[in-house]
Parts: structure tokens; sequence; C-alpha cells
């Protein structure tokens, strides 16, 4: 698959709450870096932050946009509250081995009534 095909799934798998089927699109290794927090690393590490996640607040991720430049894909999104961000997706033999993204931290725990700071 290519990056496109890999982030479309990435989104709709995201979008269902599916924690083990997302980290399935993830190498062994992978490494996922949301800016605002520590980078996670590892397949079963991964599986476990977006576990966490999607207990802790209801998520979309809706497409604005997929670009592609070889082994990289980048996905501009947003969400029904309004949040909005980037991701970029290094995809190695049809699986995601490298993501990095970009949003609001802040403005995502206000959205959600989650606490500020993490105890």
């Amino acid at each position: 698959m290519n990056p496109a095909k890999v982030i479309k799934l990435w989104v709709d798998l995201f979008n269902r709450g599916d924690a083990s089927a997302l980290s399935g699109l993830y190498h062994e290794d992978a490494v996922n870096h949301q800016v605002a927090n520590e980078p996670v690393k590892g397949k079963a590490a991964i599986r476990e932050m977006f576990e966490r996640e999607f207990a802790a607040a209801e998520m979309h991720c809706m497409i604005e946009n997929i670009f592609e430049d070889g082994e990289w894909g980048i996905l501009e999104w947003k969400d029904p509250l309004g949040l909005r961000g980037c991701g970029f997706f290094h995809v190695v033999e049809d699986k995601i081995k490298f993501q990095r993204g970009y949003w609001d931290k802040l403005s995502f725990l206000r959205m959600h009534n989650l606490p500020l700071i993490e105890e």
C-alpha cells in the first residue's frame, strides 16, 4: 500500500476507536511522536497509547488533505469540535515506521473537559 492508502485506513480505524487494528498498521519498532507528548516507541506501546486515548475522549478525524511523496504521507485533519492538525507518516513495506503529529494539546484538553495537568 502507498502512504495515502495507509493513511486512509489509519483514519478509518482511528474513527472506529479500534486500538488493536490501528496498532496493526505499525512496524514492531515504530515510533509515534505526537509533539505535544513524549515519543511512543514500539507497536505494543502504541496500542496501549491508543487504548488510553480512546478511553479518555471521543475523537473523530476528518480528512482535509492527504499528500504523498515517496515513502512519506501527510495528513491534514480537523475534528467536529474545530481542532485541526497534521500528521506525517513514514510508510515502509506497507506499515508505519514513524509518525509525527502536530496539534494543540491545550485546546484538545479543554474541548474534552480533561485535566490540564496530568497527575
